[in-house]
């Protein structure tokens, strides 16, 4: 398999993919090691964690390298995603005692009752290229410090930060059979979805996890998807700093290049201030400088996959045949690498692609609306569910229109972003269960009822 750097087309390196036979070796080790790994103390495994966590920074210049090399995104957004990483790590180190140390419910002479979390097992993390950190993060650590096994399969436009991920755990103290990856793309994600995994935790689209999910139903074992999503964000007549407001959201739709399954993905605009947001909104993404992403200060990389661009294409070709006004962009870079210029459409229609169709990429389409029952019918108009955001002076106007939206997260006066201390879930297409918070330290384990009777 070819590593391929996305700003240049130049091949990296290559790396031998696993089959099936050198799968169930390392399948056969994973779950070997498990129960001693889960038999040492909470605190053991934590104090191992602090220490992956302490790597990430020594190390960070280096691992952002290899994140920018082989993914396109801009050296300071790669050193943004590892600081983002340790802050979530910090958060489970903090909080994993009180949420997964045994829970009594009853405490009377007669009768004791206690609820005890024990580990799944050996389980599968499918990752995803946009944010290898962050999205892994939020599955292997939790697993880890709940007395897992891990196989995981980091994608394969992010294989090296993933041996990167498995290099630092093991400096860590984490043994050499508690966490594997597995090195591939489709075939070696087919090849994960027959073996007998105690769970499967997988973060990409919405495609692929339909797949996996009625892929492994029969197995009757933990499999939760966090997918893609069609962000709607809506901005109120009543903001007064409309400038600032369009320099914000304009961070949240183009930031890694739009590569989000959060990123603001459609935006509706209330008629009277309309015109002003969207100049001010070209205004700034004018202002962001676009090109290599080894340089500094650049805030436009390459995107890290080829095929995209042509879905990116699509979308604007569709969207101007419709109607729509193309303000800037519309089209792929010149030259080496896979650079989209970041794109602007206003004149839209719901109906078009732009609107409806995951794009992950630079582009955005926004539209007028006449009132809050408007812009609620359009946010609502979409078959995912993962975020949705709402800009006004007005907090309880705001919570009044994002309670009718059917996502798992609801934003006020901000957008595109992620806190460990609240759950991270998505609804219809956009997948489900959940991690961060409490629920997603406990998502990678088996809850156990005890009765203790005198």
């Amino acid at each position: 398999m070819n590593i391929i750097n996305p700003a240049t087309e130049a091949i990296i390196t290559n790396i031998k993919e696993d089959d099936q036979l050198s799968l169930d070796k390392k399948y056969t080790l994973l779950k070997a090691a498990q129960q001693d790994w889960a038999k040492k103390t909470l605190a053991a495994r934590l104090t191992v964690i602090q220490k992956f966590h302490d790597l990430l920074e020594a190390e960070k210049e280096q691992l952002a390298a290899v994140l920018t090399a082989e993914t396109g995104k801009p050296l300071q957004q790669a050193r943004n995603e590892i600081n983002g990483a340790r802050t979530r790590i910090s958060w489970m180190l903090a909080h994993a005692e009180k949420y997964l140390a045994d829970e009594w419910v009853t405490d009377t002479p007669a009768l004791k009752e206690k609820i005890s979390y024990d580990p799944l097992g050996v389980i599968c993390n499918i990752s995803a290229w946009n944010y290898p950190y962050l999205v892994g993060v939020n599955v292997f650590i939790p697993a880890l410090i709940a007395g897992n096994a891990v196989m995981y399969k980091p994608s394969e436009y992010a294989t090296l930060t993933g041996l990167e991920i498995e290099k630092l755990l093991k400096k860590a103290g984490v043994p050499d059979d508690v966490f594997i990856v597995a090195v591939g793309a489709k075939e070696t994600g087919e090849h994960l979805l027959d073996m007998h995994f105690d769970g499967y935790f997988f973060t990409g689209s919405y495609k692929t996890g339909k797949h996996i999910y009625e892929k492994v139903a029969a197995k009757m074992v933990p499999c939760q998807l966090e997918l893609g999503g069609k962000d709607p964000l809506y901005v109120t007549d009543d903001v007064k700093d409309v400038a600032a407001v369009a320099a914000g959201t304009a961070d949240g739709a183009f930031y890694n290049n739009g590569q989000s399954c959060c990123a603001v993905e459609r935006i509706y605009v209330q008629e009277k201030v309309y015109d002003e947001y969207v100049t001010a909104f070209v205004k700034e993404v004018q202002s962001w400088k676009a090109g290599a992403p080894t340089e500094e200060g650049v805030y436009f990389g390459a995107l890290t996959r080829k095929d995209q661009i042509r879905v990116l294409e699509e979308q604007v070709r569709e969207a101007l045949e419709k109607g729509a006004t193309l303000l800037q962009g519309g089209k792929r870079g010149s030259g080496k690498g896979y650079y989209f210029e970041p794109t602007i459409l206003i004149n839209v229609t719901n109906e078009m692609k732009v609107m409806q169709e995951e794009s992950f990429g630079p582009i955005i389409g926004i539209m007028k609306v006449k009132d809050d029952a408007a812009a609620i019918h359009f946010m609502q108009d979409t078959s995912y569910g993962l975020t949705a955001a709402v800009y006004s002076d007005n907090m309880d106007r705001a919570q009044q229109i994002l309670s009718q939206i059917d996502a798992g997260t609801g934003y006020w006066n901000c957008c595109d972003r992620v806190s460990a201390g609240v759950p991270w879930s998505g609804r219809k297409h956009s997948g489900f269960g959940a991690t961060l918070s409490h629920q997603g330290l406990r998502a990678f384990t088996k809850p156990k009822a005890w009765h203790l009777r005198s």
